[in-house]
């Protein structure tokens, strides 16, 4: 499991460790890292163009004595100072080994091989300063690669904002764990390939992070499997409420991710119930309504509904798991959801968490990890925000997940009532709301790059067919 740290812990945790080592130890770990990295893209240290944009701040250090040890190994270092104070040591680290501070930040970058992105570091906020931005600018312009040191400059190292102009990077070295911007969007688009440099930071870090990030093997801890004993009730009985005589094609896709979600049997409530059994006769269908059809552990509702929103309102009275998505989520009242016995777990995108929170849907883009925490409080539930990066936030304070598994092939309609379905089956089998949404959404965007593998465009449907094999792979 990945995991970040805010900006404030990283420093409480750095101080621990500076107090037991001799003065600029740590620095010099994290350069010898970055150093090596740098080295490791260039391929051919030697006679290699290498320019440091350097800030005032501790990775503006890092940049100079990480350029040091390039140019000792027979690299042209060039370095622009853009704060309004240089790292004394640092800096006579980089001359003392032969290289030298640019007369003309424009014309060393015009014919640099790799540019190292030292200008603003963690506690950086607002954006690149205005003097900045235009070197900022041509290191991009280059045909340099770009390495961000710690984080991209003009990023928020906390929210994944952006709130100005930031550096691009091509890959980001980061020291001691990762930090929230580089795994949540917009930030995480301006880090590149992200390589973590360990700096002795762990053992000083909290138990539990701001912000975590599954991989194949935690997620393989979380799938249910079916014990000896086990029948299709006794492996849970998922609900699916949704379809209408406009969107019969949510429910089939719905349903269909909710088979090949762990549960038992899928039970369909609603006008649909035709085309489901058309595509799936393992289907239990029925006219309705939910509270009639029998009995299910977890419910799922919404996709597909139209304006008919009754079968909402009937599930949120069950005492079952719910899943809320699509039309179900709209006129949402956050007193029925938070009057719940049993767990919610809501699934918008940005524009219906917009919706849901009363404000534009660009806030929520530009701030996702707020808006994602802002919705779990605000209903008491657990919140899935898809996207480019999906975030799964509960309403307990326990660290967010995000999910970077996805492809932008996902971008198509319907996909989101596969994932509904598919974490439907999910909590009907037994996962918490958390694990539920999370496992759901890696097995989705890992489906995704296993249908869009030979990089043409995908159906939803083909997701869906993908989730067993993408099932494999994380248990393999």
């Amino acid at each position: 499991m990945r995991t970040a740290y805010s900006v404030e812990t990283v420093r409480n945790a750095e101080a621990e460790l500076m107090a037991r080592l001799p003065d600029g130890a740590l620095m010099q770990r994290a350069a010898a890292g970055l150093a090596a990295a740098c080295a490791d893209l260039l391929g051919r240290v030697y006679g290699a163009r290498v320019v440091l944009l350097v800030g005032s701040g501790d990775n503006g250090g890092d940049a100079l004595y990480a350029g040091a040890r390039l140019a000792r190994r027979g690299a042209g270092v060039s370095a622009v100072l853009l704060g309004s104070r240089t790292h004394e040591a640092g800096l006579a680290a980089l001359l003392g080994a032969g290289g030298r501070v640019a007369d003309d930040p424009f014309e060393v970058l015009a014919v640099a091989d790799l540019v190292m992105d030292g200008v603003t570091g963690i506690g950086g906020q607002g954006g690149l300063r205005a003097d900045a931005v235009p070197v900022a600018r041509a290191a991009r312009g280059s045909n340099a690669a770009v390495v961000a040191v710690d984080l991209p400059s003009g990023v928020e190292a906390d929210s994944g904002e952006v709130r100005g102009e930031a550096l691009r990077a091509d890959a980001t070295v980061t020291f001691g764990t990762y930090k929230p911007g580089l795994l949540i969007d917009p930030a995480r688009e301006y880090a590149g390939t992200v390589r973590l440099v360990g700096i002795g930071l762990e053992e000083h870090l909290p138990s539990v992070p701001d912000l975590e990030a599954l991989q194949h093997v935690d997620v393989a801890q979380l799938l249910p499997v079916p014990a000896a004993e086990s029948d299709k009730y006794r492996r849970g009985v998922v609900g699916i409420a949704a379809g209408s005589s406009r969107y019969p094609g949510a429910a089939v896709l719905a349903v269909a991710g909710a088979l090949r979600g762990g549960a038992g049997a899928v039970r369909y409530v609603g006008p649909a119930a035709e085309a489901v059994i058309a595509r799936f006769p393992e289907a239990l269908v029925h006219a309705g309504p939910p509270a009639k059809a029998g009995r299910v552990q977890a419910w799922v509702v919404g996709p597909g509904l139209g304006d008919e929103l009754d079968p909402v309102q009937d599930v949120l009275a069950s005492d079952v798991p719910v899943l809320i998505d699509a039309d179900g989520l709209r006129l949402l009242d956050p007193a029925a959801v938070r009057g719940r016995s049993a767990p919610t777990l809501l699934t918008p995108h940005a524009g219906e968490a917009a919706a849901l929170l009363g404000v534009p849907r660009e806030e929520v883009e530009s701030a996702r990890l707020a808006s994602v925490r802002e919705l779990a409080a605000r209903y008491g539930a657990t919140v899935l925000l898809k996207g480019s990066t999906t975030l799964v936030a509960a309403p307990d304070h326990t660290p967010v997940r995000v999910n970077p598994m996805g492809t932008p092939w996902l971008a198509t309609a319907g996909s989101g009532d596969v994932l509904s379905g598919l974490a439907g089956s999910l909590l009907a089998a037994g996962l918490e709301a958390r694990n539920a949404g999370s496992v759901a959404a890696y097995l989705h965007g890992l489906a995704a790059r296993h249908a869009a593998s030979e990089g043409t465009p995908i159906t939803s449907y083909e997701v869906a067919a993908a989730l067993a094999s993408a099932w494999r792979d994380v248990r393999d």
